[in-house]
């Protein structure tokens, strides 16, 4: 996976780019598939994760602007916990602090803990820089999905297939992701 998203365009996120799908899926063999398929999954991960943190950022801003003193504990467990939907937020499982993130040049903002929450215009541009990032981030997030399922797919075809197949990936050890996009 290389390369980025949208090409190295100015003010466009830094992100790998998924492997494109074979040319005919037979090119693959069945480990090969999984590899591919664990790859994605594992990509799909990081992105999620950057998108968690490109939103709880952004309801951060948008509260504290709210506010004419910083948020105190409560308030700031309440925002990063509130979804908007009902639900809850809830932690990334399967993080591996040994791997690089994606690089994300654009967000270097999203750190920066100095934005006056008075000064509407500041949060409001912080915000929209954030928003770009999230629709990026959503897009690529989008795009790995549609290789998940191509890939998935294929495995189940070959699987029906040859349902013996199936029980050669209980004969290694599960190393994948812990949302069920592990080694299939």
């Amino acid at each position: 996976m290389s390369s980025s998203l949208g090409g190295s365009r100015e003010g466009h996120l830094a992100l790998a780019e998924v492997d494109a799908p074979p040319v005919a899926w037979g090119e693959l063999s069945l480990q090969d598939l999984r590899l591919y398929r664990k790859r994605l999954s594992e990509e799909e991960e990081k992105i999620s994760y950057w998108r968690r943190l490109v939103h709880a950022r952004i309801d951060v801003l948008e509260a504290e602007s709210h506010h004419e003193r910083p948020l105190t504990l409560e308030e700031l467990i309440r925002v990063l916990g509130d979804t908007g939907t009902g639900r809850t937020r809830t932690a990334l499982v399967n993080v591996r602090a040994a791997e690089d993130l994606p690089e994300l040049p654009v967000l270097a903002d999203m750190w920066v803990t100095e934005i006056d929450p008075n000064d509407h215009a500041a949060v409001t541009a912080a915000v929209g820089r954030l928003r770009s990032a999230e629709s990026q981030l959503t897009d690529y997030r989008r795009a790995l999905h549609g290789r998940l399922d191509e890939a998935t797919a294929e495995l189940i075809v070959r699987y029906q297939q040859h349902p013996v197949a199936a029980l050669t990936a209980f004969a290694t050890p599960h190393t994948g992701t812990s949302r069920g996009g592990g080694s299939a």
